[in-house]
């Protein structure tokens, strides 16, 4: 499949050299790239400036849900012939918003400061509404999400078939609490809440106060849970002509394991 190109760009999941990670790194930089142009967006899942929309798609049990005839027929048409090709990259066919996936977990994001970007969505999710029906697939409407972006959102509401998609204040993509201002500083409160409640599970059940079976612990239960989400400044308002202030990642774990182990 990697040799015959048969995944596109806008898929991470299961791809070499591509991860969560990436998939969050690459969606958000455009996101933020339109806000910083002053453009509106939507972001649209499917599981300040101008405004954007982000729409969040899930489908509706994916993996169990797939028929069978149809996963084989397409396999054995390829040889790898064209169909197989085809019917990998097709969801991606005409879409005009940027796409991106993993796994399952689809995410549109248009610029929707004029209509033309509302209508060009819903086009879109039309397209994909009737790919799933081709397939015989469902997408979960209860995971399907709206989440308006930037100054001036004029908040516009989208139909997924004969259904509404709920607007959401702020979303779990891949694990990382996203909302409307892309502030991350309740995602690194909860990770770090999550990691003192591992901290007392150790200090409660672990006699040792070893330096050794400590920083084990430490770096195999909880430095998990932090990676990506301290070394930033905690938010405040950045006043114009002044750059916000942080430290580097490591420097953000030295800190936090240097006060954490204190505690022990």
């Amino acid at each position: 499949m990697e040799n015959k190109e048969m995944t596109g760009d806008s898929q991470h999941g299961f791809t070499k050299g591509k991860s969560c990670l990436t998939n969050l790194v690459a969606f958000y930089n455009g996101v933020t790239a339109l806000v910083d142009k002053g453009r509106a967006t939507d972001i649209i899942y499917l599981d300040m400036c101008k405004a954007t929309d982000i729409i969040y798609l899930d489908l509706c049990k994916a993996f169990d849900t797939v028929l069978h005839d149809i996963l084989v027929s397409k396999l054995e048409r390829h040889a790898f012939d064209g169909w197989t090709t085809r019917w990998i990259s097709d969801m991606d066919s005409g879409i005009e918003c940027t796409l991106s996936k993993f796994a399952e977990n689809t995410k549109l994001c248009p610029v929707i400061d004029k209509l033309e970007g509302r209508d060009a969505i819903q086009s879109d999710l039309d397209r994909l509404r009737r790919w799933a029906c081709v397939n015989c697939m469902n997408f979960n409407k209860a995971k399907c999400k709206v989440l308006p972006r930037g100054c001036g959102n004029p908040k516009h509401n989208y139909r997924l078939g004969r259904e509404w998609i709920e607007s959401s204040p702020e979303e779990k993509d891949l694990g990382v609490l996203v909302d409307e201002k892309l502030n991350m500083s309740r995602q690194r409160a909860l990770a770090a809440q999550k990691a003192n409640c591992i901290l007392s599970c150790i200090k409660r059940g672990v006699t040792s106060r070893s330096r050794e079976v400590i920083l084990t612990l430490y770096s195999a239960l909880m430095r998990p849970h932090l990676a990506g989400v301290l070394h930033p400044a905690p938010e405040s308002p950045v006043q114009e002509g002044h750059e916000p202030v942080g430290v580097s990642p490591e420097e953000g774990h030295n800190n936090y394991q240097r006060n954490r182990l204190s505690f022990l």
